[in-house]
């Protein structure tokens, strides 16, 4: 089961420690030399924004070295204060889909989770930065 955890600045402090680059692609040779060495998986948390598109594919590494705890934002809400330029967090619902895909239990209702997306983007006048909800939504006019 993975658990998807929010938010992660108070889930790291109970579980163990973040990894939250911003501007750091997540490459196998660098988790594998870096991380894993110093850090067991179960202990480990990531934190990914999606700003050059590498958010999941990150995820995906670090689900191949065991990592559990992934920080996500409905609808990829959000932002960072301190990088110049980054979008928001991976979407949610991108997560959950890749997961699903990969046929990992979440637990998670994916429409559900879509729906509530839409609601406070709505509520925030602002598209979702979800690719599946935008997929899943116009799937549904």
């Amino acid at each position: 089961m993975v658990e998807i955890s929010f938010p992660m600045s108070e889930a790291s402090r109970h579980r163990g420690i973040e990894a939250a680059p911003t501007y750091l692609n997540l490459t196998t040779p660098f988790f594998h030399c870096i991380i894993q060495p110093l850090i067991p998986a179960d202990k480990l948390a990531v934190h990914f924004h999606d700003t050059y598109g590498q958010a999941l594919a990150n995820i995906l590494v670090a689900l191949e070295q065991d990592v559990r705890t992934i920080d996500s934002s409905v609808a990829g809400l959000g932002g960072c204060p301190y990088a110049k330029g980054a979008s928001g967090n991976v979407a949610t619902e991108d997560v959950v889909y890749m997961l699903h895909g990969m046929g990992m239990e979440t637990n998670i209702d994916l429409d559900a989770l879509v729906d509530a997306g839409s609601f406070i983007s709505n509520v925030l006048g602002k598209e979702s930065d979800s690719k599946v909800a935008r997929a899943m939504l116009a799937k549904r006019i």
